[in-house]
């Protein structure tokens, strides 16, 4: 009688390159990861930088955030390497509407102010996990849950969040709207 076994494992490649920075240009370039590669002997420091995030966010919405985004379409040179990063400003009381990110875990650390935070965890459960998180402290958002972000001070909030994906994608469980009365 003979035991056969089976497995499988299903994960990214590893690098063949150190990096990738998309190309505005594709003549000379190589096709990688959906977009093209600029030629490495032509990658300098400023490929690597952006200004992005050291101005806070005008909020002009009745939630009382703003997201300000650098993923791959606004900073090319996370072309492979699996990241992206947000600013989050918040109003005082100001919400993130809930949303969830398909394609990353979310790791939220609070720069300014004080956030109530939270997820919700998927069927058949759904649990709901929610700290109170200070300047300093860091919060976790598993990939596909739908989470929030809540600031819960006087005084605006900042918060930087580090997404494990080029594209994380961001689909907004709610709409919101503003009500006007007459």
């Amino acid at each position: 009688m003979a035991l056969f076994s089976t497995f499988a494992y299903a994960t990214d490649p590893g690098s063949l390159q150190d990096f990738c920075v998309a190309a505005e240009n594709p003549n000379h370039a190589v096709f990688v990861n959906g977009l093209f590669c600029k030629d490495p002997n032509l990658v300098v420091a400023d490929d690597f930088y952006i200004e992005r995030f050291n101005k806070p966010g005008v909020i002009t919405n009745p939630v009382g955030s703003i997201v300000t985004l650098a993923n791959v379409f606004v900073l090319p040179r996370l072309n492979t390497l699996g990241l992206s990063v947000a600013r989050v400003d918040y109003a005082p009381k100001g919400v993130n509407p809930p949303p969830t990110h398909p394609r990353a875990t979310e790791v939220l650390t609070v720069m300014e102010g004080t956030l109530r935070v939270g997820f919700v965890t998927s069927n058949p459960d759904n649990k709901l996990f929610t700290k109170l998180i200070y300047k300093g402290d860091v919060f976790v958002f598993p990939q596909g849950l739908i989470h929030y972000q809540m600031n819960v001070g006087k005084t605006p909030g900042v918060a930087i969040s580090f997404l494990s994906s080029q594209n994380p994608k961001n689909l907004q469980v709610a709409s919101v709207y503003e009500v006007v009365a007459n």
